[in-house]
Formats: structure tokens, C-alpha cells, sequence
């Protein structure tokens, strides 16, 4: 027999009793293929009477249906034994054909569709042997050959239910593949939120206690011996701290009810004179040029730009022998361009940080359909070159 298809069974709520057993289902089948089988007997004087024997087959045929979600295989080849049994014993026809057909759908439905086939297949083949060949040596007696045109019927049926069985199967897995298909999107919004909530505070965290460190090396070298300029360290690691719980708290905000409105805007290029001052509170000197009419930006885009300007002053306060540090942006139309430069030369020196600043800003700039080059220029210096195709924000 093939192995099962992928996807669970088929369940029924509110028909299924204790243990995984379908009792309410089964006894109902029961009922009914009992008093259908009593009506239908009365119309068919020459079949064999509904005795206690054949009641008991009709019984010993949905007992094994109690079990069709656990074992289905062995309960359609059960059912299609006794119901065949019942048949060469000369019983009426009727709703006993029910019970097989439940069978049936529950194997294909559970992914055993070759089991089921063969199942109904061998059910009908005996039906043949006993209604054309047989009937001489079984009940009832002096029964003749049945006529083949009631074969037509019969293959109606098994043909109507199989493909019952298959259409509820493919509908079945077409929906647990939509699910498994947004089960996998909600995970990937996830993981984007938890990449973006990342990036966030890498690159707030990081410019900031880059900050903090320089200042504190400059507290602590000048606290004997000029106290003053020490405390005016300190005051600037307070700022630079301070800050930084503020953008870190703006940043967790985020992760509180959908719905509920940020408490402070995102940042934006607008802070550039903020973060030029910070710079020059960690001795580095920053100059800022523009080029073209700034139109008003997306927040997104006007986010990102702030940050890997950010971010790329950052690295020059870490890893830059050069305490100068040009900033231009060049606004165009549909895209914006931001350029870093220092005049190096690179410290080499281990600035604790994460190692995934330029990895950060490549990933800001792509979610943008932007791209970033960084790299060492030909006189030594480091440049930062971003660009980000932007479409000016509509004003109301």
C-alpha cells in the first residue's frame, strides 16, 4: 500500500467522541442503515428475510467504522468483507452500500486512496461473481443471474464515490496549504520586524556609545589634571545617554498594541544638526553640503537616510584616524544620494562593536530598492555612497 499523503485527518467537530473514536457519527449510520434496510426489505420478497443474522452483519459493518480516522485502511477492507458477506448470505440491498461509502471517503480524505480503490474495487468484483456465477450455490434458493444492466448502477455508485472522496481530499489539502502558507507569512512579517527592531537599535546604540566611549577616555585622562574639561565629558555622555533611552524607547514602543500611535516621530534628516553635534561632542569635525531643491520625503526613506548617515559616522569615530568627516546629500529627481568621506587612515584598531554596520545599512537601503557602496578610496580615505530611489511624500 502507498505510504500516506501529507496533511492531517479529516476531523469532525462535534461528531467525535472520547478517544478519537467517531461514536456519534457510527451509532447514527448504524441507525439509519438498520431501519433503511428494514423498509427496504419489504420490497424485496425475493432476497432473503432481515433476520437476526443479517441484522448482526449490518452491526458487525459499522462497528469497524468507529476507528476510520485512526485506521483507515484496515476499516474500508473490513467494511468491504462483511458488506460483501452480507450480500452472498442473500440479504435485501439497501443502505448497507452507506457504510462503504463512509469507509471509502474517510481513506481518501486521510491520503490512502489505493487502499480505498481496491477496497470498493474487490467489493464490486465479488458483487459479480456472486450476482452472475455463484448465485446457484448461495441464498436465496432458486434466485437466478441478475441482469447486467443493474451493473451500471452499481458502477455509478462507485465511481460517484470516489470522486466525492477525491474532491473533498484536494479541497482539504488546498486549504492546508493556504494555511501553511500563512502561517509561513506571518513568520516572515515576523522576522522582518524583529530584523528592523534590530537594525534600529544597532545602529542607536551604536552611534551613542561610541559617543559615550570617546568621552568617557576624555574624562578619565583630563580628571586630575583639568577637571573642568572632564566634567564637560561627563555632560556630554549624560546627553548622549539620555538620547539614547529616548530612541531606544521610541524604538520598543513599536512592539506595543497594533493601533496605538508612536509617541515621538521617527527620526529623519531633519536631525542631521542633532547628530553633527554629537559627533563633534566625540571629536569629530562634520561638514554638511546639499544639493537640489530637498522635496518633502516618506518617512521611510527618510528614516533610512538618517541612519546610514548615522551609522557612517559612527564608523568614522571608530575605526578613522581622521577627525574631519564630510556629509553630502543630493537630492535628484525620484532618488536621493547620500555621500561619507573621511580622510582616514583606517586605526585597525578594535572599536567593540557588533562588525554589522555596513551590513545594516545594505539592508536599509534594499528594503528601499536602494543600493550602497562603501569602501576604501584611492588616497586612503573611506567613502560611504548611498542611494535611494525616493518619491516625494504628498502634501495635503
Amino acid at each position: 500500500m502507498p505510504g500516506r499523503e501529507p496533511g492531517r485527518g479529516l476531523r469532525e467537530p462535534g461528531w467525535r467522541g472520547g478517544g478519537g473514536l467517531a461514536w456519534r457519527s457510527t451509532v447514527l449510520i448504524a441507525v439509519l442503515v438498520m431501519a433503511g434496510t428494514g423498509f427496504a426489505a419489504r420490497n424485496q420478497p425475493d432476497r432473503e428475510a432481515l433476520d437476526a443474522l443479517g441484522r448482526a452483519l449490518l452491526l458487525l459493518g459499522a462497528v469497524p467504522l468507529l476507528f476510520r480516522h485512526r485506521r483507515p485502511v484496515p476499516v474500508v477492507f473490513a467494511v468491504a468483507a462483511v458488506t460483501l458477506g452480507y450480500l452472498a448470505a442473500g440479504y435485501p440491498y439497501g443502505p448497507v452500500f452507506v457504510m462503504v461509502a463512509v469507509a471509502c471517503f474517510a481513506a481518501v480524505v486521510h491520503g490512502h486512496r489505493t487502499a480505498a480503490w481496491w477496497a470498493i474495487g474487490l467489493l464490486w468484483a465479488g458483487h459479480l461473481l456472486l450476482s452472475h456465477w455463484l448465485y446457484r450455490y448461495l441464498p436465496p434458493a432458486g434466485d437466478g443471474p441478475a441482469p447486467w444492466g443493474q451493473e451500471l448502477p452499481a458502477a455509478a455508485f462507485v465511481v460517484a464515490v470516489l470522486a466525492a472522496s477525491e474532491a473533498v481530499r484536494v479541497r482539504r489539502e488546498q486549504h492546508a496549504q493556504l494555511r501553511a502558507e500563512r502561517a509561513a507569512a506571518e513568520r516572515r512579517r515576523a522576522d522582518e520586524e524583529r530584523l528592523r527592531i534590530a537594525r534600529e537599535l544597532h545602529d542607536v546604540l551604536a552611534h551613542s556609545i561610541s559617543v559615550i566611549n570617546v568621552q568617557a577616555g576624555v574624562g578619565l585622562a583630563l580628571l586630575d589634571s583639568d577637571p573642568e574639561q572632564a566634567r564637560t565629558a561627563l555632560t556630554t555622555i549624560k546627553a548622549a545617554s539620555k538620547e539614547a533611552l529616548g530612541e531606544v524607547r521610541q524604538v520598543l514602543d513599536t512592539l506595543r498594541t497594533p493601533g496605538d500611535v508612536p509617541r515621538a516621530p521617527a527620526p529623519g534628516l531633519d536631525r542631521l544638526p542633532e547628530l553633527v553635534e554629537q559627533a563633534a561632542a566625540a571629536g569629530l569635525t562634520v561638514t554638511v553640503s546639499t544639493g537640489g531643491a530637498p522635496p518633502a520625503l516618506p518617512p521611510g526613506a527618510d528614516l533610512a537616510a538618517f541612519r546610514i548617515v548615522q551609522e557612517a559616522l559612527t564608523n568614522v569615530v571608530r575605526h578613522s584616524g581622521s577627525r574631519t568627516a564630510r556629509v553630502r546629500i543630493a537630492h535628484g529627481p525620484g532618488s536621493l544620494e547620500l555621500t561619507v568621506d573621511d580622510d582616514g587612515p583606517a586605526t585597525g584598531t578594535e572599536a567593540g562593536g557588533s562588525g554589522n554596520g555596513l551590513a545594516g545599512m545594505r539592508e536599509r537601503a534594499a528594503a528601499l530598492g536602494g543600493t550602497i557602496e562603501a569602501g576604501t578610496r584611492p588616497d586612503g580615505g573611506f567613502r560611504v555612497h548611498a542611494v535611494l530611489p525616493v518619491r516625494p511624500r504628498q502634501t495635503p
